[in-house]
C-alpha cells in the first residue's frame, strides 16, 4: 500500500501544480525553461505512475474489503466509462464541440472514470486509487475553469463531423480496451 500512496503523491502532486501553485509553476518554468520543465515533469510523472502501477498491483495480492458492491454497480462502471472514453477523444481532436461545451474533457473523462471505478470497487486499494483520483480531478476542472474564465478563453467548435470523429474515436477506444485490453492489462474482465 506504500508504493501505491506514494506513487499517487508523485503522480498527482505532478499533476496538481497549475491546480496549488501557479504562480511557482510559471516562475520556475520562466527560470528553467520550457524543454527542462518538461523533461522534469515527464520523468517524475514516470516515475510516480510506475510507482502507483505497482503498488496498486500489490495491494490487490492481498485486498482488504471495505464493502462488497452489488453486482449491477460492475454493468453501470462498464456504461459510464463510455462517456469517459468520449471525454478523452474530445481532447484531442480539435474543433469538436464537446471540447467547446466542456473546456478541459480529460479531466470531465478522469471524474467519469474515477467514480465508475469507485462504485463498483470495494477494497481499501480501490478507494484509495479511485477517490484520489476523483478528488484530484474534481479540483483540477474547478481550477482549469477558473483559469479559462479569468483570461476569457473560449474553445471554438468546428463543423459537427469533428463532434461525430470523437465520439466514433471514444466508442472504439472504450470497444477496444473493454473487450481486449482491460483483462490482459488489468487483470478484470468487464464482461465476465
Amino acid at each position: 500500500m506504500t508504493l501505491l500512496m506514494l506513487g499517487l503523491v508523485l503522480f498527482l502532486g505532478v499533476h496538481s501544480t497549475r491546480i496549488v501553485a501557479e504562480g511557482w509553476r510559471t516562475a520556475t518554468i520562466a527560470r528553467v525553461g520550457e524543454k527542462p520543465w518538461k523533461g522534469i515533469y515527464s520523468l517524475l510523472s514516470i516515475a510516480g505512475f510506475v510507482l502507483l502501477v505497482i503498488g496498486y498491483g500489490a495491494a490487490r495480492q492481498s485486498p482488504v474489503v471495505l464493502f462488497a458492491p452489488p453486482v449491477w454497480t460492475r454493468h453501470l462502471a462498464a456504461l459510464l466509462t463510455i462517456p469517459a472514453f468520449v471525454l478523452l477523444a474530445a481532447a484531442y481532436v480539435p474543433g469538436n464541440a464537446i471540447k467547446r461545451a466542456i473546456g478541459h474533457p480529460m479531466i470531465a473523462g478522469v471524474k467519469v472514470w474515477a467514480l465508475a471505478h469507485l462504485l463498483s470497487n470495494g477494497t481499501l486499494a480501490d478507494v484509495l486509487l479511485f477517490g484520489t483520483f476523483l478528488a484530484w480531478a474534481v479540483l483540477g476542472f474547478i481550477a482549469a475553469r477558473r483559469r479559462d474564465r479569468a483570461v476569457g478563453t473560449t474553445y471554438p467548435a468546428g463543423p459537427g463531423s469533428r463532434t461525430a470523429i470523437t465520439v466514433v474515436v471514444g466508442l472504439v477506444a472504450w470497444a477496444v480496451f473493454a473487450f481486449a485490453l482491460h483483462r490482459p492489462l488489468i487483470g478484470v474482465a468487464p464482461f465476465g
